[in-house]
Order: C-alpha cells, then structure tokens, then sequence
C-alpha cells in the first residue's frame, strides 16, 4: 500500500488552502465576473459567483483525486513519485508564466443592470466554470506537486478537500471585500497588477517545489 507517513493533518490543511486558493486566484473570466457583478450588483452577488466557482472546482478536484488513485501503485516508490513531482513543478511553472502574460481585459464583458436572483448569480458562475474542464490540468499538477492523494489515509483525505473548498471560499471573500471597499478607486490596471503577483507567486512556488524535489529537502515519502 502507497503509505504517506506521518500524516500531519495541519500540512494536509495547509496544502489544501494554498490548493484551492491558487485554483481561484488567476483572473479568467470568472474571476473578472465576479469583480464586475461587486462593482455593480454589489458584494454579496460578487461573493456568490465565486461560491459558484468554488463548487465547480471541488467537483474537479474531486475528479482528479479519484482518477489519480487509481494509478497509485505506478508511483508507488520514491523514483517514479520523484520524476510525478518534477513534472507537476514544471506543469505549474507554465501555469505561472501564463497567468503572468495573460490579459484579463479580454475577459470583461458587458453585466447586466438586472440583479437577478443569488441563485441565478450562482447557478451561471458554477456553469461558467464548469464549462472549462481544463482546470484538471492545473490539479494534476498541484496533486502531483504536493503529493495530495492519500490512499489509507480517508480522514485526512477529506480534511485536504474540505480546504480546498474553505481556501477557495477565504479567496473569493477577501476579494470581494477588497473590491467592494476601493470600488471608487478602482482601475483595470488592478486587475493586471493582481494578475501578474499571482501568476509570481505560483512561479516562485513551482520553482521551490522543483528545487525540494531535486535537493530531497522534502518528500511526502517514506516507504
């Protein structure tokens, strides 16, 4: 059995937070529907489409995780668990590096002056995401990287994808409340300064990861 040992149920949290933060961080274009739908429906509309990605990607996650174990017996020794990490790390280098280049104006769209329902606000923000399955890719690699799926382990499983759900959910809420409070002062030009510290942030991070993978500063493994 693929064993990762000891589990520690705070890094399990941990790494499920920054999972699901780095999954709803980039400004796509829900990222930007919910900036649009705060500015002119107000936070509380915001807040809710970014639940409604929330749901999607934990659905995605769900996917991922499920699909990925069943091939744990393939990386069921420390080389080829080394060369899954090494290939998450680049996957999330690139991932970084197109976050960083990519321009959120292209996703502004014309919102509707019509609040609707928060249902409804909810309802098209969940399809809108889930309408893009390539979103597994980008948990593939963060799975892989972070050595995420634990079979044997059902309750720490669970803790990590219940904070992927709570670190997605803390990400919508401070960006709402953000923008929501500088709704005055606010300029496109926000947008791609948080676009471009976000896609830094996972560079930095993809190239930490791929240094403690090859240095063996960290490993998951340990028999």
């Amino acid at each position: 059995m693929f064993l990762f040992e000891p589990i520690s149920i705070l890094e399990v949290l941990i790494k499920g937070l920054f999972i699901g933060i780095i999954a709803s961080a980039p400004m796509g274009p829900v990222g930007v529907l919910c900036l649009q739908r705060t500015l002119n429906k107000g936070r509380i509309f915001g807040l809710v489409t970014g639940i409604g990605a929330a749901l999607s990607d934990i659905i995605y996650a769900l996917i991922t995780g499920f699909g990925m174990s069943f091939v744990m017996d393939f990386i069921n020794n420390s080389h080829n668990l080394f060369i899954l990490q090494l290939v998450g790390s680049v996957m999330l280098l690139f991932f970084g590096f197109y976050t960083f280049r990519s321009n959120p104006r292209r996703s502004f769209r014309p919102v509707s002056k019509k609040k609707g329902t928060l249902v409804q606000n909810f309802v098209t923000s969940f399809l809108l995401t889930f309408s893009n399955p390539l979103i597994i890719f980008l948990f593939i690699a963060l799975f892989a990287r972070f050595a995420f799926v634990m079979p044997g382990h059902p309750v720490a499983q669970c803790v990590g994808y219940v904070s992927i759900l709570v670190g997605a959910f803390l990400w919508w809420l401070l960006l709402t409340y953000i923008v929501d409070k500088v709704r005055t002062r606010f300029e496109i030009r926000g947008v791609f300064i948080l676009n471009r510290t976000i896609g830094i942030i996972v560079i930095l991070a993809a190239i930490a990861g791929f240094v403690f993978t090859v240095t063996g500063l960290y490993s998951p493994v340990m028999k």
